[in-house]
Formats: structure tokens, sequence, C-alpha cells
């Protein structure tokens, strides 16, 4: 039986209700509104009043959403602490595709020589940069400081947490090596903060290629599947079965106490609406909004809808986001995102239900006998920079790919095209075909590129002239190129090819190569990549924020729906919060009193 509800909680629910159906609380929309940005304790507390519920399908001490490398990290944290966990996952157990294991399996591994107040410095440059003088972005002082205190500690034990998860990991692949990637930042050298090469079994060399990463042995596993069969298959089922975990359950609502405090969740199972009873906490882990078209619409730059493509898990739908606004929670740097430039395509269950086209992993955008032009025809980048893991600035090449046009008032690079010919064509996949969509099976691909072609998502031509009249007939070229641009940029590029020096940009030499033998082709590129990385706002304890930076009572927050890196981006940052945040949520949770 539910207890009767007051006059005020009637009210408020009524003017909830009224909120949602008006499309006010739908997504992201919430926010241009005003009604919750900056709102005060009170207007916080009627946007997400209080409920009470007395009945309970399930009941556990820490109820994880989401199962990722987060979810995962905060599960076995919770469990270890004492608590007894229960998972709630969206996915089915069969086609469980969380972005963990869709990744490249890098994280971040510290040399534990280097110093640790330097290390400090060095992660709150990337989180928020509030320690760069030069640096005018920042805002997140109620925050970054015991954040990169907590994060610098955290990060030196991953290594001892992962293989206490897996003994058979390979720590050759995990030991500390190479450079970070932002020499400019305060401390870099005395952090010696590093990065690492691979996660990975140790029979990984005898893979075979033929084979679906997700269908390989363990011994033979390596990257994103390594990574997350460490800690779900070994560290939750095989070491901790009794963390319940229920897949095919998404998660819709938190249950919210008079006090503010949150009790449980709200979850489907087919047809049926579950109740779950959360005693001391939940930690909210289910990913970004890669693939919510009214958050996309309210957050990305540029064009979101249309102009944008992920190549990270369809199921990231931005719902524990949008389940956090609803009790109140703020939110921070929603736009950023782990983004580089990608290929996207009409394609999946989010295209035909929302015109989001999915992404793909794009290898070919910095590869020999290919050069990227805007919607002009015209070459803007050194392309190198897009893949170049020694510089700083890949996976925020999003930022060119959403140069805005004053003048003209257009998005000249979105589309961006990627102009190859037939040596590049006949090579090897223009895209990533071990991990990401194509490895997971959500694209088809063919290794000789051609039946991309026969979709129609390649454009291929037997002349440059004949390209760009088939560019020109694409709608999202908005008939901009101009053929003579075209023609003379490539004519150009071939020209530093053969001079061995590009003179415009730079470009590293070993990867130019010239776009000569016809037929040619033309692939569209977008601002895009694994994931979205602003969400919830959430302090070092990983406790959810209200838009007063005050805790919300009982929620816990890790991963990419939180993420620290608020600034810029380290490749393998991701999974390392993953892991770190994730025990942090975990522990946190598991330490709270039962309310009940």
């Amino acid at each position: 039986m539910v207890e009767k509800k007051t006059a005020t909680e009637e009210k408020n629910l009524s003017r909830r209700d009224f909120l949602r159906n008006t499309g006010i609380l739908a997504g992201g929309a919430v926010l241009g509104t005003g009604l919750l940005a900056g709102c005060s304790d009170s207007a916080a507390q009627t946007a997400a009043p209080p409920l009470v519920e007395q009945t309970w399908d399930y009941e556990a001490d820490v109820v994880i959403i989401g199962l990722g490398g987060a979810g995962a990290s905060a599960a076995i944290e919770a469990h270890d602490a004492g608590a007894q966990v229960l998972v709630i996952e969206k996915q089915a157990e069969k086609t469980h595709y969380p972005n963990t294991r869709m990744s490249g399996g890098v994280w971040h591994n510290p040399d534990p020589m280097g110093d640790r107040a330097a290390r400090v410095e060095y992660i709150k440059a990337m989180m928020s940069g509030e320690n760069i003088p030069w640096k005018n972005e920042g805002e997140q002082e109620h925050v970054s400081g015991a954040m990169a205190e907590m994060f610098a500690d955290g990060i030196m034990d991953v290594e001892n947490f992962l293989m206490t998860q897996a003994p058979d990991l390979d720590s050759a692949g995990m030991a500390p090596g190479g450079e970070a990637s932002f020499p400019m930042f305060p401390k870099f050298k005395e952090a010696k903060y590093g990065k690492t090469i691979n996660t990975r079994y140790k029979d990984f060399q005898n893979a075979d290629d033929n084979v679906p990463a997700y269908e390989q042995p363990k011994e033979q596993k390596s990257a994103g599947e390594a990574f997350y069969w460490a800690l779900v298959e070994e560290g939750i089922k095989g070491k901790r079965p009794e963390i319940q975990i229920l897949f095919s359950t998404p998660a819709k609502k938190l249950i919210q106490g008079e006090n503010g405090e949150i009790h449980g969740v709200i979850a489907t199972q087919g047809d049926k609406e579950i109740k779950v009873k959360a005693k001391r906490a939940v930690v909210l882990s289910s990913g970004g909004y890669e693939y919510n078209l009214p958050m996309r619409r309210a957050f990305l730059e540029g064009p979101g809808v249309t102009g944008w493509g992920f190549y990270g898990s369809p199921d990231n739908t931005g719902d524990g986001i949008e389940m956090a606004i609803l009790v109140g929670a703020g939110l921070v740097k929603v736009a950023k995102a782990a983004s580089r430039i990608e290929s996207a395509f009409p394609h999946g269950k989010n295209w035909d239900e929302k015109g989001l086209k999915m992404g793909s992993n794009t290898s070919v955008t910095s590869s020999k006998n290919s050069v990227i032009v805007d919607n002009f025809g015209k070459r803007y980048t050194d392309e190198h920079i897009i893949t170049d893991s020694t510089r700083p600035y890949r996976y925020q090449f999003y930022k060119e790919a959403v140069h805005y046009d004053l003048l003209t008032m257009n998005y000249p690079r979105i589309p961006s095209w990627i102009i190859f010919d037939e040596t590049r064509r006949a090579s090897s996949p223009v895209v990533g075909t071990s991990g990401s969509t194509v490895g997971y099976g959500f694209l088809p691909w063919s290794k000789d590129n051609l039946d991309a072609i026969e979709r129609g998502w390649i454009l291929k031509a037997d002349t440059l002239e004949e390209l760009a009249a088939k560019i020109k007939a694409d709608p999202e070229n908005r008939e901009l190129i101009d053929t003579q641009t075209l023609i003379d940029n490539v004519k150009k590029f071939n020209e530093y090819c053969a001079a061995g020096t590009d003179k415009d940009f730079g470009r590293t030499p070993a990867t130019m190569g010239p776009v000569e033998k016809p037929p040619f082709y033309a692939m569209k590129l977008y601002p895009g990549g694994p994931n979205t990385k602003g969400g919830i706002d959430a302090n070092a304890k990983r406790e959810a924020l209200d838009w007063n930076a005050k805790p919300i009572p009982r929620l816990y927050t890790a991963g990419e729906i939180s993420s620290v890196f608020k600034f810029t981006y380290q490749a393998g940052g991701n999974l390392t919060e993953c892991i770190v945040c994730g025990r942090v949520a975990g522990k946190n949770a598991a330490g709270q009193t039962p309310w009940s």
C-alpha cells in the first residue's frame, strides 16, 4: 500500500506531470526553461517532489544503474565493503556491449616514481584547467581541487585492481610507459603521468583476426574486450557471484523520499514495472547521451542531431541524466565530448527511430592517399592531428569540425569530406573493424570497402570533376562544393606529397601519399567519437550534486555520465575514471547507514 500523499506533495506531483506532458522535462530541454538552472533550494525541491514507495520487487544495500566499467568497479567495491549489491542493466546479457567493451582498452598508469603533488596539478589541468594561467574556461572550483587529489591517489591502484580481478592479464601491456599528452600543462615532467599500451591477456598475439573480439577465448582477448572481461566476467561473475545482475531491465526513474534522499529505482522488465529498493544508496553509471535526440539538440555544438556521429554503444541514450535531472541534479559542461571527426552512416535502430546516424572509428583520416576538405572542397587541417597519439589535440579536433563561419552563418565543415583514391580503397578498410560499431556487428563493412560503396556511404567517380558533382548532389553538401577548388586542393596536396613537405599545414610526411589513381572516392566525416563527457555534476566523493552544488542524499555517480575530464581528454581517460571514480562511488555508497 502506498502512503497517502500530503497536499503539498500532490501539488508538486501535479506540477511535474504538467511539465512532463508539455515536453518541458523531456531530455535536455529542461535547461531551456530556466526552471532548474541556477534555482534555489526550494525551487529544486519543487522540481523534484518526494515520492514514497512501500512495496518493493527487489531490495539491496547498493543499487548500481549500468554495467560498464564504472558500474562494475562500483559493484565490486561496494560488495567488498560488505554491502549487498544489485545491478540494473538495460542491455540483454547475450548482447551486453557497453562502451567499455567496445573501447580500445587504454587507461592511464603514471610512473610511481613521479611526484604526487605534480601528478595532482597535471590531473587538475586536464579536468578543469583552473591551474593554467592562460586558460579561461575552468569554472569548477567547487570540485576540481578535491577531485584531482582523489584521482591522483586512486589512479595508482588501477593496475593492481585489474590484476586482482584477472591475474592472467598481461602485466607488460599495463606497465607505465610513454609520455602524457599535454607537455604544456603544469608539472608535466615531474608528474611522469604517462599512458598505457593496452589491456590484454597473455596470449593476445595469437588472436584470430577473422574472429570477432567478443567471440575470442579469454586468453586471446585484448583492448576493451579484455578490460570488460576482467571486471565483469571475472571480477563479478567469477569472483562475486552473489552480486545480482538484472539484465534487460532499463531503469526509468529514481525514487525520492520526503527529505530528498534517493530510496530506490523504478525500472521495467518487458511490460512489467518493477521497484527496486536501495537501502543505502544508488550509483548512476549508465553512460552518456550519444543517442538521445533532444539532449543532442540541446547540448551539442552546431547541428547536434544531424551533424554528429558516435561510435560507442547505441544504447547510450542519456537515461541516467534525465533521471538525475528529475530529482534536482545539476549539470556541468554538458557539451563536452571525447570527439574528433569520424564517419557516420544512416543505419541501425537509432537511425530508423530518431534519425541519428551511427558512427564508426575512422582509421582513414590520416592515412596515405587521402586528404580532407570542407564542403567547398578546401583543405583546412593537418589530417594527422586527428589520430596522432603523440599530440594532445586529437580528442579536441571536433572543435575544428564545428567551426562557424560568421560571414556566411554556416558550418562549412559539417560534414567534411575525405577524398581518397583507388590505392587507398584497395589497401585496407577505411574504418576500424576490430572494435567499435563494426567490430560488434552494429555496422556492416567489408574489408575491401565495396559494400559501403554499394550502399552509397562512399561516393565513387572516375574523375575529380565527376566526384565533385556527386558531392554537390548530396543534400548535406547544400550545393556548396566548388569543383575547381576541389581539383586545385587535391593537386596542391599531391605536389606537397612529391616534395615531402606540407607547406600549408605541416602534415607528418610519413602519412602523406598522393590522391592520384582513379577511381576517386569521397566519404562524409562528422564531429564525433566514442562518447559524450558532460553530464551530472559530482564531487570527489562522487556524490551527485544539485544546482547549488549540494549533494543529493544517497545518490552517487561515475563514468562518462559524470566524467571528470571537463576541459580536455587524454586517450584512455574514460576507462581510468571508470575504475577510479567507480570504486569511490561504490565504497561511499556502501558506507551509508540504511534508511530503513
